[in-house]
């Protein structure tokens, strides 16, 4: 047992706690004593003072109630209008989770029906929210946790004692050094080593969708990577490009860590999945597989924006919202006693948009920020969000008036709730008649995740959400397509419409399926949204290429492109003026600025105009290069 447990028990009164063990950097102590667990006159809060860590105190297993009792118990207590669903029991940790349409309900006034819970089947019941949406998915992750409930408590206590049991390597010095595996002046595949002389830490480890062979992937086989060494990996959101690459940590036998929030790991688990699934479809082989997925989720453990842990002896992990996309977060290391703090924005948002609030600029410390430079070209200036709006509301309105529909290839997650949320807003305010929006792909299942975690929304969507019962996700005009009939009777027999579907950059997906069908038709448009990478085929066809070629069994067919082109200039990162507002914004401001993630010239670009304006040391690397932070 770690000294710090020891030492924790030392101030609980005699015979009290039958047990203790970590949860990663929180500690639980278990009681076989009723009395002392519902009221424990203060004392755990005394330790906590004392020790300055998350101490919780919850009842042996052994006392709790049976569980199919306790379920009816629950059922009992828990009002109707609450709209229970499932109650999944954890029983070697004695959690309950409970989920509920209206989890506020469920809490009752100032946690009392949690309080009532407790004293009648000493569970410790943990509230989660109902998707509006029915996600298969989120259903399947709470699943996979609970079944292996008994692994999770001993997996969460072994990385409790990496942290807690002191240092496994000599400490001859104080050093920190950072390796860019990808994603160092290129988009696409991003993933950082951290090393201190204790710690081996990942932030990121994602693929190039647009790559082909060893250049869609991170480059892991350098000398210094040595997979059974590695204590942590941090993702900091659930586009592939930097969580895609994940599980195959696990098939070559990574156990340790996975830290994100909770709608990250739950959109990063249907992404990756969707990623092996196309993959067969094309008769690729995928570098992981459905089991490898599930090790992932298994080892993740989430946090909430600003929640601090402890990972590893020497680093201290906070996440704080980066205003990208849901659950979208930048990394805060505090490594060492005050050695060092960086902070890794990952992709970053300094601007409200339709879902998310803006980046965060506040942290108790910061000398190295590791920013991204997608478009951090002096040309790279985005139109104000109202002009897109107007933009994109034109495109529909006069590719409806014609007879034609609008084709959007979106990101599965980011872009196409955006866009959803914009047409919803257009349609409720009477700025567009009401059309059919047909939603294809993973943006579905997406959209779904977002309606269990409206609290990581901005302001005004959450007003919408709680307070007018008006969750735009849910109005009429969307409608799910889930079948290649329901594909081809929407291209063949309905009428004007806007279709969502992934990919956004063409590379697969149904957006090319229907891409192949509505490109001869000068009546219908084709709208583009996110970021195009080189060599994609949206790139290509933006750059003008007019003809569609796709392979037929051994045939090759060519399709001409008669559809208007357009590209709508909304993104969720930050354009040339919002990353340098935000990089001077921070506070306090860095000493070092780092710049990742984009094209060369923009990257050497931006950190030239930082360099020169704000007179800090700015750097940016290659792949495979090596800075020393200390």
């Amino acid at each position: 047992m770690a000294d710090i447990i020891k030492e924790i028990l030392k101030f609980m009164p005699p015979k009290t706690i039958s047990d203790a063990a970590f949860e990663g950097a929180n500690i639980v102590l278990y009681t076989k004593d009723k009395k002392f667990f519902l009221d424990n006159k203060g004392e755990i809060r005394k330790v906590v003072n004392e020790f300055k860590k998350r101490i919780e105190l919850r009842p042996d297993p052994s006392i709790c109630m049976d569980q199919e009792k306790a379920k009816a118990e629950m059922i009992k207590i828990l009002p109707e209008e609450a709209n229970i669903g499932n109650i999944l029991f954890a029983p070697q940790r004695s959690l309950v989770t409970i989920e509920a349409e209206k989890p506020g309900l469920a809490i009752g006034k100032q946690g009392s029906l949690l309080r009532e819970i407790r004293e009648k089947t000493l569970w410790v019941p943990l509230i989660k929210r109902t998707p509006s949406i029915r996600s298969v998915l989120i259903e399947n992750i709470r699943a996979v946790l609970y079944q292996h409930s008994d692994y999770r408590r001993k997996f969460l206590d072994k990385v409790g004692h990496r942290i807690y049991d002191g240092w496994i390597r000599e400490k001859k010095s104080e050093w920190i050094r950072m390796t860019w595996f990808g994603g160092a002046r290129q988009v696409g595949r991003s993933c950082l080593f951290l090393q201190t002389p204790e710690s081996r830490v990942m932030l990121d480890c994602g693929i190039n969708v647009a790559g082909e062979g060893s250049d869609a992937f991170p480059m892991l086989d350098v000398p210094e990577f040595n997979i059974k060494e590695l204590d942590a990996v941090i993702v900091t959101h659930s586009h592939l490009d930097h969580c895609g690459f994940v599980p195959y940590l696990f098939k070559f036998g990574y156990r340790g860590p996975v830290y994100c929030t909770m709608p990250t790991r739950d959109v990063m688990s249907l992404l990756v999945l969707d990623y092996v699934k196309i993959m067969k479809s094309e008769n690729q082989e995928p570098p992981y597989d459905i089991d490898d997925i599930k090790e992932m989720v298994k080892h993740t453990i989430t946090l909430d924006f600003e929640e601090v842990t402890d990972i590893t002896p020497d680093v201290r992990l906070t996440l704080y919202n980066s205003g990208h996309i849901l659950g979208s977060s930048m990394t805060h290391l505090h490594i060492g006693n005050g050695l060092h703090n960086l902070l890794y924005t990952g992709d970053l948002k300094f601007g409200k948009t339709e879902l998310l609030d803006p980046a965060h600029t506040h942290f108790p410390r910061l000398e190295t920020l590791i920013t991204e430079g997608t478009y951090g070209g002096k040309a790279n200036v985005m139109p104000p969000a109202r002009e897109q709006d107007e933009f994109l509301k034109n495109i529909i309105k006069d590719t409806i008036a014609r007879g034609g529909k609008i084709l959007i290839p979106v990101l599965g997650s980011g872009r196409a709730q955006e866009v959803m949320v914009m047409i919803e807003s257009m349609v409720r305010n009477n700025e567009l008649e009401e059309i059919p929006v047909y939603i294809d792909g993973m943006v579905w299942d997406v959209t779904a995740i977002h309606t269990a975690y409206p609290e990581f929304l901005n302001k005004n969507i959450r007003k919408l959400i709680f307070h007018k019962d008006q969750n735009p996700f849910l109005s009429p005009i969307f409608k799910r397509i889930g079948s290649q009939k329901e594909r081809m009777q929407v291209v063949e027999e309905k009428g004007p419409c806007v279709i969502l579907a992934t990919s956004g950059m063409l590379v697969g997906g149904p957006s090319v399926e229907y891409l192949k069908h509505l490109a001869d038709n000068p009546k219908n448009s084709l709208v583009f949204s996110c970021f195009l990478a080189e060599g994609s085929l949206g790139k290509r066809i933006q750059s003008g290429v007019r003809e569609l070629v796709t392979q037929v069994g051994t045939k090759q067919e060519i399709t001409p492109i008669k559809l208007e082109v357009h590209k709508l200039e909304i993104t969720g990162h930050s354009d040339r003026k919002q990353l340098m507002n935000y990089i001077f914004k921070c506070d306090p401001k860095p000493k070092k600025v780092v710049v990742v993630h984009g094209e060369n010239s923009r990257i050497l670009d931006l950190a030239s105009s930082v360099h020169k304006l704000g007179r800090i040391e700015t750097v940016a690397p290659r792949n495979l290069e090596t800075i020393r932070i200390r």
